[in-house]
């Protein structure tokens, strides 16, 4: 090999994927980076860059208070309602050598001034941090806590400001240990994570004549681990990675369990300086299972006041789905530079074709684009899980102003993270979920902006003789957008705007397409130290496909006190 192409043959492979993990969802548990391993110093270019984070190292904590005012008007029937909201958050950011993490936290207490509006306790935050024990030991942690929509038959809004029915609290923790270390000319990484997820019970609210209720996802554990061993090419004109893994949910509704163990081979073969061939082939099995509902003398299923299913405990496992035996992909990578990379892989799993697959351009520091195509199965609990585990430890937490909660995405040069996917619906069962999502992040010219646009696939896995038939091979479509925008216009004042739009095909008979579109706009303006107003408008609307949908327009004034 000649001596002038093997240092750009090195930084391809300096960022593939040559660990032996089967798909990008599970690459997300090792570091997959390898920078280390790259010669010389870093382009002229990254310099600046490098100098300018360490410098910037920091550790800020914002906690606040705040109140507001709502006005919420219903635009078909003229209903015009309002409310009131006190709310304590903190904002933390840490950014030092040794430890970076970034919390966003809020609680918000809303007061109705009428029957028409419950008074509620909201709890909404995300948070993600890392932390180096050694130099090849690093812990990791998130926690993600917000509102999502029960079932996307009722109707899938983006904005829940003044909605009670379909609604519940989410919240979803994990926290493990990551390590990767040089031994020779080997690569050597291990991780594993635990995590936790729960919902509360909610009202779903009116459904679609003809249809009838599932119930709620209520909690789960969730376990991911995966090791591999594996060298760059030198030695060899080839590079090489031996991998396993392992992915465990039980949740508790029927006590589902998900359970897959993989074992693979991965190769990656050098043909130009920028570009490879990447392949890799393997043993997995998957098995998912439940039991059974608890029956009355009557054979009706026995519901908890939440309105969720009683199991039965003594019913045999019933085998959901199960795929046992080769798995294989190939494709390209390609790494013109340090700032773009692709690759693209088509193979064999869970017992169908699979695709798999990730793009990468960043430009400059203040612009980045990302595209990911996915291929997974998992519970909601793992699902979200794993999403959470995605997230950057620096990030921008996008809210609703007139809600206070969480967006769909949140967005960063690290990249961006969207949960529609992940919260679509509450289902209690397992799902192969596939799809593809499209992001791009700049802040230039002091604007920031994010905009993610995206399509995902879950196909239900559940027992056709077990206690929902009803949801056995139900497939739903979502197709999403969310985008955002925000500018400092002075020292004192900012300016910020969402928009979103979602189309759900929930799947079932005779359950109609949900469209849902929204936008909001924020201005806030300090006038005392600490002491900042702000003002919101909003609009959103719902409409299931061939009836009349619900258009709400909302207002608030409302001031916040930062300490």
């Amino acid at each position: 090999m000649p001596s002038q192409t093997l240092p750009a043959i090195k930084l391809l492979l300096a960022s593939a994927a040559l660990i032996a993990l089967p798909t990008v969802a599970h690459a997300q548990l090792l570091d997959t980076d390898w920078s280390d391993a790259d010669e010389g110093a870093p382009a002229a270019d990254e310099a600046p860059a490098k100098a300018k984070k360490a410098s910037s190292r920091r550790a800020e904590i914002r906690p606040y208070i705040e109140a507001q005012q709502v006005l919420l008007a219903d635009l078909d029937d003229g209903d015009v309602l309002t409310y009131s909201t006190i709310a304590v958050g903190a904002d933390m950011s840490v950014a030092e050598r040794n430890a970076e993490a970034q919390v966003n936290v809020r609680y918000e207490r809303l007061i109705g001034w009428d029957n028409d509006v419950r008074d509620q306790d909201i709890i909404s935050g995300l948070a993600r941090g890392s932390a180096r024990v050694t130099r090849n030991l690093t812990i990791e942690a998130g926690a993600y806590a917000s509102r999502a929509t029960i079932d996307n038959r009722a109707g899938s809004a983006g904005s829940f400001v003044g909605r009670e029915d379909n609604v519940s609290q989410v919240y979803s923790v994990y926290t493990g240990p990551s390590f990767a270390a040089r031994v020779g000319d080997l690569s050597v990484n291990a991780a594993y994570r635990a995590g936790y997820t729960k919902v509360e019970s909610g009202d779903v609210g009116p459904l679609p004549a003809g249809q009838r209720a599932v119930p709620t996802f209520d909690d789960s554990v969730s376990h991911a681990a995966a090791a591999s061993v594996g060298m760059q090419p030198g030695t060899l004109p080839f590079g090489w990675a031996v991998g396993a893994g392992w992915n465990r949910e039980d949740a508790s509704q029927l006590d589902q369990r998900v359970d897959d163990k993989y074992a693979r081979v991965d190769i990656t073969v050098p043909v130009s300086p920028t570009l490879a061939v990447v392949g890799g082939v393997g043993y997995e099995d998957v098995r998912i299972s439940e039991r059974d509902v608890l029956r009355d003398s009557l054979g009706a299923p026995i519901v908890t006041p939440g309105g969720r299913y009683v199991t039965d405990p003594a019913s045999p496992r019933l085998t959901v789905f199960e795929s046992d035996g080769l798995i294989w992909d190939a494709g390209v990578m390609w790494r013109p530079s340090r700032r773009t990379s692709l690759e693209a892989r088509y193979g064999h799993r869970y017992g169908s074709d699979t695709y798999i697959g990730s793009f990468n351009y960043t430009p400059t520091e203040r612009m980045a684009v990302n595209v990911s195509v996915y291929d997974t199965i998992s519970g909601f609990g793992g699902s979200l899980n794993r999403t959470l585990a995605a997230l950057p430890t620096q990030f921008t937490t996008i809210r609703n102003p007139l809600s206070g909660d969480l967006g769909s995405c949140t967005f960063g040069n690290g990249g961006t993270t969207c949960f529609n996917n992940s919260l679509n619906s509450l289902r209690p069962v397992a799902f192969r979920s596939r799809g593809i999502q499209a992001s791009a992040v700049t802040n230039s010219a002091g604007w920031d902006t994010g905009l993610a646009i995206g399509y995902n696939r879950n196909k239900y896995l559940t027992s056709a003789i077990g206690a929902l038939p009803e949801m056995s091979g139900i497939i739903d479509e979502n197709y999403y957008v969310a985008g955002y925008l925000g500018r400092d216009l002075d020292r004192r004042s900012r300016f910020e705007t969402n928009v979103y739009g979602n189309y759900v095909d929930p799947g079932f008979t005779l359950a109609p397409d949900v469209y849902s579109v929204g936008a909001n706009a924020a201005y806030y303006r300090q006038i005392w130290r600490g002491l900042t107003a702000g003002a919101a408008l909003g609009i959103d609307s719902v409409k299931p496909e061939d009836t009349d949908g619900d258009v709400t327009a909302s207002a608030l004034l409302g001031l916040r006190y930062s300490f």
